[in-house]
């Protein structure tokens, strides 16, 4: 007797979403997404908007690594103080937004406070460093507006890296935004004593 495949209840179909649909979601099901959608960076506003970051190019990539290299080599040789993390790590900031910096690094002093409840999967909490890398396609008003974002939220050091214009916007806590102009290196300055970041890896 020959069987005929029964047809499945359900079916996976793809949905094409318009950009101008926002589409909000809780932090579980944000979690739940994260989890089932690893080859995408995903983000969530303080308000809930779900932003899907699609998988970055071969130069960003290059780039990325450079900046997560050196930093790693500086925690490394400096006895590993505090945490560093590259682009692939997530965190909850006070303000209920889920961001995941080009690079970023918290105080040991800071990240001990954590419970493990606190760690989890995202961690609640606003790096104390971090790092934004401008893609081809990024535009620059979002990418400001998500370093104000971490200055707000407990950051005391951040950098929004622009090399199609060799432009890299520095943030400090309390201060105004300075901008340099195709600068040939970065200082950690008191936040990050002797990390310094040679800027040729990065425009190259």
């Amino acid at each position: 007797m020959v069987q005929t495949p029964t047809k499945p209840e359900t079916e996976t179909l793809l949905l094409e979403l318009p950009r101008t649909l926002n589409l909000y979601v809780t932090q579980e099901q944000f979690a739940a997404l994260a989890a089932s959608n690893r080859e995408l960076q995903l983000e969530r506003t303080a308000k809930g908007e779900l932003i899907v970051n699609p998988p970055t190019g071969w130069q960003t990539g290059k780039r990325n690594w450079s900046i997560s290299g050196e930093l790693y080599i500086w925690w490394r040789n400096a006895g590993e103080p505090g945490e560093a993390f590259d682009s692939s790590a997530g965190f909850i900031l006070p303000n209920g937004a889920n961001r995941s910096p080009d690079a970023c690094w918290i105080s040991q002093e800071r990240w001990d406070a954590l419970t493990d409840a606190q760690k989890g999967t995202f961690a609640n909490i606003c790096p104390d460093f971090v790092v934004e890398l401008r893609s081809g396609s990024d535009a620059v008003k979002p990418l400001q507006e998500k370093m104000q974002e971490y200055m707000e939220n407990g950051a005391k050091l951040g950098w929004l890296i622009d090399p199609q214009n060799k432009i890299v916007e520095v943030y400090r806590a309390g201060l105004e935004v300075e901008i340099l102009s195709n600068p040939t290196e970065l200082s950690g300055e008191e936040v990050l004593p002797g990390f310094v970041l040679n800027m040729h890896r990065v425009w190259g």
